[in-house]
């Protein structure tokens, strides 16, 4: 075994590799940009050495450096978690070549899977089903468009060397191709540097199911699916392990494929094999394809975890220093059911736009395994990607699973930046989620209801008023002078976009009448907490200067409104076009002196490694462009003026 390893990569991943590192007693070395410098991975590891400035390329990418680095350190062998330099066969050589491990598969293992039309051919060689489609070196736009009529609409175009959804597009009919392809090979280009295509069938019922494999380079066995059909734009939100309405003869046939695919490359480490399934006829093991294999741990690989009680970071450390296989196929059996959901800082309602933001206070809920690469007083940076924690619950049935969940999301507490918390715990009340009906299309189809921002209880807006006055720990009651009438105060308060003016009036010590919009409720300090009309609030209440924020069933959040300051402009001006977040201009599509029309694509930006479209929110006409292709932008920065709207005369 190893004595000291070198962790390539940041985040959760690398804490993850960390925490069973220590355990099996393997000291570790970590390597962090200058954004990351306080970062948790640094803090937990042995070592830990600077890479350079934040963007991943002067960074994390810069893989002739972490071998140096390794080498200075003494580490003997490489983790490279997922992401970065996990699938780059050239670190592979480079770190092989160095006389040093790498914790995963082959150079040729990963170069066989690494493009995805010449793996479909490997595949199709070893016995693996494949999805129709055209897989070929034409890349031809006529070509490839009359490869998508043979085929039949609605098609996917894939990127080859791609992953995370990037470079992929759906398109339903011939006339939206020409514009698809463009924009997936825009994105495939500037993501990794290759814009080639593949075309597939589109399957109208498609479930993700994927096979987590296990390799010793000279044997296999794989370690049950997962099913990660809940996804928005082709990337997963929750997964689970085993697949719902899964049956012995399809697991069967679909773990004998796995395995097959990973023998064929003589494959070492973990694996997953992915397929998809058309679930229009139930889970039958004539309708399952070879998708792609990721030659690298998966960020979802804790659920197959937890119903194996296997931890896969210690077979990749143990394979990677020589050992074989850990156990034959037979030893391994499924326990239970188990949930992953991925907390990210994301503004859901704007339409899932990363979000940055400090931390300032961040709690999960006990006995539920949260795996994070951030704490509180950490900030969510424009760099990476904004994922916050992965949410793990086990439990010995789907439902009691799905409850857990439910209940894990319900208790975790996040102040500082805007969350998908909301959603997430939307989709764990979804019928369909619920009763095991899923596919990828779900999230696509009741956006609006999933996206839903119910109305925030009395109950909420009294605790938040009573935060506002310092009284949410349970302080002495409102204090001052009043002649003739009692003590009575206004607090305002911002909440969805929304003014509320809450009076307060103390009724003792410990009891407090909130009256909000003429409707009054009695507050009751309590044993174990405010009660509000007589019901206990179930509430956790967390003031942070002037944002407050009311943990229940969902988290409520608040902002005290200076009363002096009403009357400053509010938001932004309707004719300005603002970056909603960090990022680079990709492309600009208008000129001053253009006529738009509402929805026109106007710009994209790239950001957190995704392109967002920025559109016309009304009829205008463009004044000025603000901004050009290349130009990396702040947060607010004005990119387009629209000339003014005139107004009639008096």
């Amino acid at each position: 075994m190893f004595s000291k390893i070198l962790i390539a990569n940041r985040g959760e991943i690398a804490c993850r590799v960390i925490e069973t590192a220590r355990a099996m007693g393997v000291a570790t070395v970590a390597v962090y940009s200058d954004a990351d410098a306080q970062a948790r991975h640094v803090e937990m590891a042995d070592e830990a050495v600077r890479l350079g400035p934040p963007p991943p390329a002067e960074s994390y990418l810069k893989g002739d450096w972490i071998v140096d680095i390794a080498l200075a350190t003494g580490a003997q062998a490489i983790h490279p978690g997922y992401g970065f330099l996990s699938e780059n066969p050239d670190f592979v050589d480079a770190v092989e070549a160095a006389g040093l491990t790498f914790i995963g598969p082959s150079a040729s293992a990963i170069r066989a899977m690494g493009l995805k039309d010449a793996a479909k051919k490997l595949m199709e060689e070893a016995g693996v089903p494949v999805v129709p489609g055209y897989h070929g070196d034409n890349q031809d736009d006529e070509h490839l468009s009359g490869a998508a009529d043979a085929i039949g609409y609605p098609v996917l175009i894939k990127a080859v060397a791609g992953g995370g959804g990037k470079g992929m597009r759906l398109v339903e009919k011939p006339a939206d191709f020409a514009d698809a392809l463009a924009s997936a090979r825009g994105e495939a280009r500037t993501a990794f540097g290759n814009d080639t295509v593949l075309i597939e069938k589109f399957v109208s019922k498609p479930r993700h199911i994927e096979v987590q494999v296990f390799g010793d380079g000279s044997d296999a066995v794989h370690l049950f699916e997962r099913d990660c059909s809940l996804q928005r734009r082709h990337q997963k939100v929750i997964e689970e392990a085993p697949a719902p309405g899964m049956t012995p003869e399809m697991r069967a046939a679909m773990g004998e494929a796995a395995v097959r695919a990973a023998r064929a490359i003589g494959y070492r480490g973990a694996g997953t094999v992915e397929f998809i399934v058309d679930a229009s006829q139930g889970l039958r093991p004539d309708r399952f394809w070879f998708m792609e294999m990721n030659t690298r741990l998966q960020v979802e690989h804790p659920v197959t975890e937890a119903i194996t009680g296997v931890d896969l970071v210690e077979w990749q450390l143990r394979v990677a220093a020589g050992e074989p296989l850990p156990v034959r196929q037979e030893a391994l059996a499924i326990g239970g059911h188990a949930f992953e959901a991925r907390l990210y800082a994301e503004d859901v309602p704007a339409g899932f736009l990363p979000a940055t933001g400090t931390l300032r206070h961040l709690r999960f809920p006990d006995g539920v395994r949260a795996d994070s690469g951030v704490r509180s007083g950490d900030a969510i940076s424009p760099f990476y990607d904004p994922m916050i924690a992965k949410l793990i619950v086990h439990g010995p049935t789907r439902a009691v699973a799905l409850r857990r969940l439910a209940s894990a999301l319900a208790q975790t507490e996040v102040v500082g930046s805007v969350t998908n918390l909301a959603f997430l715990a939307a989709l764990t009340r979804h019928e369909g989620f619920a009763a095991g009906d899923v596919d990828t299309g779900l999230i696509g189809r009741d956006l609006d209801a999933l996206t839903h921002v119910p109305e925030t209880p009395r109950a909420m807006v009294a605790l938040a008023a009573l935060a506002a006055a310092g009284l949410e720990a349970g302080a002495e009651p409102l204090q001052g002078f009043t002649l003739w009438a009692p003590l009575r105060q206004t607090f305002l308060l911002e909440h969805d976009g929304a003014e509320i003016a809450a009076r307060l009036a103390p009724r003792g010590p410990g009891r407090v009448t909130v009256e909000i919009a003429g409707s009054a409720m009695d507050c009751d300090l309590r044993p174990g907490g405010w009660w509000v009309d007589d019901g206990p609030a179930r509430a956790r209440i967390r003031r942070d200067g002037a944002e407050i924020s009311v943990f229940g069933a969902l988290a409520h959040r608040f902002r005290m409104i200076d009363p002096l300051e009403r009357a400053e402009a509010a938001g932004a001006r309707s004719d300005i076009v603002e970056a909603p977040m960090p990022g680079m201009v990709k492309a600009v599509f208008v000129e001053p002196g253009q006529a738009v029309k509402a929805g026109a694509r106007l710009a994209v930006l790239e950001a957190m490694k995704m392109e967002h479209t920025l559109t016309a929110s009304h009829d205008a006409t463009v004044a000025e462009v603000l901004t050009g292709a290349g130009t990396q932008v702040e947060a607010g920065a004005a990119l387009i003026r629209f000339e003014a709207e005139e107004k009639d005369a008096a």
